[in-house]
């Protein structure tokens, strides 16, 4: 059984929350027919689906060209490694069709509630909360942007990947282009 699999719900945890979206979607979907979009994104997130899960993860639902997922808290590293693997496959198979744009995500560690929502009958599990709301008012031009938080709970080889940038505190990849400031 997995952590997913042995949940009660509802129930309160503390996990890795990220949320990815694709950069350049607007003008894609300008240019594209409806049912060409749609399933194009379907198929990439499929993909993440599978990547996410494949590590540990849960992708807990689509949101058009974004998708939110969880990891459990104590697998920070393995989100992490997960979201690199999303960005080295998912980028390449975006451009394969046709897509001009990346794959953009960010992340935060903290307590979340897990249950249940939706129309009498046709409930679906997601998760709310603080934590949550921090993941989706973060901003980014960059690839990867995670809060002091996460960034503390990963392991030192995977620290070196990325670097602080401010204001406010996050930490985006290393690679990233943007120049070190003061």
């Amino acid at each position: 059984m997995s952590y997913w699999t042995q949940l009660r719900l509802p129930t309160e945890r503390e996990l890795v929350v990220g949320l990815y979206d694709l950069r350049g979607y607007t003008i894609y979907c300008e240019k594209t027919e409806p049912m060409r979009a749609l399933d194009v994104m379907a198929r990439y997130a499929e993909l993440a689906a599978a990547i996410l899960q494949d590590a540990g993860g849960w992708f807990v639902k689509p949101i058009g060209d974004a998708g939110l997922f969880a990891f459990p808290a104590e697998q920070a590293d393995d989100a992490v490694s997960a979201v690199l693997a999303l960005q080295n496959r998912g980028d390449p198979w975006l451009t394969a069709q046709g897509y001009k744009g990346w794959v953009r995500t960010h992340m935060h560690v903290g307590m979340v509630a897990i249950g249940r929502i939706g129309a009498k009958g046709r409930e679906q599990l997601d998760i709310i909360g603080k934590t949550v709301n921090i993941v989706g008012a973060m901003r980014s031009e960059g690839t990867i942007a995670m809060t002091p938080a996460l960034f503390r709970r990963l392991s030192p080889p995977l620290r070196k990947l990325f670097k602080k940038h401010t204001p406010p505190v996050s930490y985006i990849a290393a690679d990233d282009p943007r120049p070190r400031r003061g």
